[in-house]
């Protein structure tokens, strides 16, 4: 009888167990969801986040063969610091052609300038010329008029034959030559004339060859200054301080302008980049409260803010964007990309931040920084 009394209490204690733990898990689950319900009032959070940081590619400008790399993978390099050299032999026959040309221009134009220097020096001596005959011709006229007033006189002295028939004749060929006189001087400063505006016309010929001239001096000059320019392009520099990738281009390898070789990581500038959902943008403005927490460093909490958030989804600047309005419509949640900045720039681990490393963002809505 006792062992049997034993039995039934044991079984009774047993059915005690079950309804406790029913209720520990039952408080347990409801505070756990009160919890969560109150912290989703006051937070925003995700896990589709990641660093990010500026990214410069290293770029030639010039096609050519690499004669010498001067950086390796993972490097820390200066704005200006020399990455590689190209061949640079073409270049210099190129510059040196550009240069020879030149000189060929301005010698051109020296020849053309002493021509319009001795074309001008004419046009001094031809209009001094002229002038002296326009000077001669005004005594051929005097001496003309003085000739045939005499011959007038003559003329009337012969009738009443007071002077003899010589002194007539005298006066009489004295006038035609003084006429003469005038109509060969005449003749002279119509060809003098004719000079002046000859070598006047050579002149302007001249003063036109030297815009010429001078415009070609000007186009040999931009050719040197490309050539220059293009030799400069041989050695390629780094845009800005950062660290290298990993390089893909070894000396004797052909490279084309305009082809990424390799990037520069400016690591000393990173930021957050969390994809939030449409449901969850509603309560997100710049400048509140965010705590990050990198994968790479669990346990450490960096400070942060909300810095702006993007004009669109992620999923529109896609290479294919979706489009709604062609074939069966599926509604999928959007993600919205938030940028997130750093605060705390003294925090002694921010600077071990990579692009790319995954973190966990937690928004405080309430709170401002």
């Amino acid at each position: 009888m006792s062992t049997k009394s034993n039995d039934q209490g044991a079984v009774k204690k047993r059915n005690y167990t079950f309804p406790i733990i029913l209720t520990l898990l039952v408080v347990g689950g409801g505070w756990f969801g009160i919890s969560k319900y109150i912290h989703s009032l006051h937070h925003e959070e995700t896990d589709d986040a990641q660093i990010e940081a500026n990214i410069s590619p290293v770029i030639p400008r010039i096609s050519g063969y690499v004669t010498e790399v001067r950086v390796k993978d993972n490097q820390l390099v200066k704005k200006g610091d020399t990455l590689l050299v190209l061949d640079d032999r073409d270049m210099k026959l190129k510059l040196e052609q550009a240069q020879a040309a030149f000189t060929t221009a301005q010698s051109n134009l020296d020849a053309v300038r002493a021509n319009a220097g001795a074309a001008h020096a004419n046009i001094a001596t031809t209009q001094a010329s002229v002038s002296t005959i326009d000077a001669q011709i005004e005594t051929a006229r005097v001496n003309v008029w003085r000739a045939t007033e005499d011959f007038k006189r003559f003329e009337n002295l012969i009738k009443d034959h007071s002077i003899t028939q010589q002194q007539y004749e005298q006066a009489l060929a004295a006038k035609q030559t003084a006429e003469k006189q005038l109509q060969v001087l005449e003749q002279q400063k119509g060809q003098a004339s004719h000079q002046v505006n000859a070598v006047s016309s050579q002149s302007n010929a001249s003063a036109s060859q030297i815009g010429v001239a001078a415009a070609a001096i000007k186009e040999k000059q931009v050719a040197i200054d490309d050539a220059q320019l293009n030799l400069s392009y041989t050695v390629v520099t780094a845009a800005a301080d950062g660290k290298i990738s990993k390089v893909n281009v070894r000396a004797g390898q052909f490279v084309n302008a305009g082809a990424a070789l390799f990037s520069i990581v400016q690591g000393e500038d990173v930021w957050v980049v969390a994809n939030f959902k449409e449901t969850q943008v509603g309560k997100i403005r710049e400048g509140q409260k965010v705590v990050v927490a990198v994968d790479a460093f669990p346990g450490h909490e960096f400070e942060a803010k909300v810095g702006s958030s993007s004009p669109a989804t992620g999923a529109r600047f896609a290479l294919l964007p979706p489009d709604n309005a062609s074939g069966n419509f599926v509604k999928v949640v959007q993600r919205l990309p938030v940028r997130i900045e750093f605060t705390n720039t003294s925090d002694s681990l921010i600077h071990l931040l990579r692009a790319g490393l995954n973190v966990d963002v937690d928004i405080h809505l309430d709170t401002y920084n």
